[in-house]
């Protein structure tokens, strides 16, 4: 599809071009500028790697990896061929070589990409991992093995789009091709970037199939702990609540009903409930937070900063971040309930 410049009196065509002829490198330029504006061709994905090559024969590189907020590694494989080349198959390769990374592999690569791009946050790789994944489980997500592929060219062959289409719709594999088309208006050089498959209106129901696919087949695979719970007091019961929010609940009627923030920093582990000094909330409790817990704390959105505990002169701050002690701590907290009526209930398919 052509593009044009509207002035007042006509529509005038501006001519593409070629990022040969612009001089425009496919490593040096392309792939630099769009691992910065990844949006531009696939939404809410974190670039874990750049040139990862961890594989037997280091001479193959995946151009950028990434992984989404479902806990899936998105391949992205970039070239500013016209045709594509054998794009496709070479994807493929690297996504059945990635698919069986765990989470801690992500984060030693992840490192190695943020000592790379942004030295000084290296400490943080973890915690941006468990905070980006926090949908997928945090630190317990486990990563899955059906990776997306996203092909970015300035064109594809008939051969690339029949064999993508074919794999997608057969197979229910997640392969996205995004045309990037430069034009050249006087000096200025302009990006259009258009996914041609699938077609964006269909978008939406295939991701819809997908999902549910997808949903089905991780029942009998999935191992991490999922489990609702209903927390019980004398006000009534919650909804099931997934863990994190469970112990919030718990822990905010105890505190309520007069059990201090120090005797439930008796029962709940250390690292998972910390006091400040003052009676903070908003910004100042979490510029409060960062400066008295650095280094692994100073990720405040692993933390329930925005459902503080004021107890006297200090403010206690509840963590995001629970495993398989869940169900002790909540036995532990029972055990500090000022009277009956307190209880939890975990909600499983029995």
């Amino acid at each position: 599809m052509p593009l044009f410049e509207m002035t007042s009196d006509q529509l005038v065509p501006v001519p593409s071009t070629t990022f040969a002829a612009e001089q425009v490198l496919e490593r040096a330029d392309l792939q630099r500028l769009l691992r910065a504006r990844l949006d531009m061709i696939v939404d809410d994905v974190l670039v874990v790697s750049e040139e990862f090559g961890a594989f037997a024969d280091a001479r193959r590189r995946v151009d950028l990896l990434g992984v989404d907020r479902a806990g899936h590694l998105v391949v992205i494989e970039l070239k500013r061929t016209t045709d594509g080349g054998h794009l496709e198959l070479q994807a493929l390769r690297y996504a059945a070589m990635v698919s069986v990374m765990t989470f801690e592999d992500l984060v030693e690569h992840y490192e190695l990409y943020l000592a790379k791009v942004e030295p000084d946050a290296v400490e943080d790789a973890r915690t941006r991992l468990a905070e980006f994944l926090e949908d997928a489980g945090g630190e317990e997500t486990v990563l899955s093995r059906e990776v997306r592929v996203v092909l970015v060219a300035s064109g594809f062959d008939r051969e690339i789009t029949t064999t993508v289409l074919w794999l997608n719709d057969v197979y229910g594999l997640d392969i996205r091709c995004v045309r990037l088309t430069p034009y050249k208006i006087d000096d200025r050089l302009l990006l259009d970037a258009q996914q041609v498959i699938p077609l964006p209106e269909a978008s939406g129901l295939t991701v819809q199939l997908r999902r549910r696919q997808t949903q089905v087949r991780a029942v009998s695979t999935d191992t991490r702990d999922w489990t609702p719970y209903e927390i019980i007091t004398p006000a009534g019961r919650t909804e099931p609540l997934r863990k994190r929010r469970a112990v919030l609940a718990l822990v905010t009627a105890l505190h309520q009903a007069g059990v201090s923030g120090a005797d439930l920093a008796t029962v709940i582990p250390k690292s998972r409930f910390l006091p400040v000094d003052g009676t903070l909330s908003g910004e100042d409790l979490d510029a409060a937070f960062v400066a008295a817990y650095p280094g692994s704390y100073k990720r405040v959105g692993r933390w329930f900063t925005e459902a503080p505990l004021h107890d006297g002169d200090r403010t206690w701050v509840l963590s995001k971040m629970w495993g398989t002690n869940t169900g002790p701590v909540l036995d532990r907290l029972l055990g500090l309930a000022p009277g009956d009526g307190y209880a939890y209930r975990a909600l499983t398919d029995d």
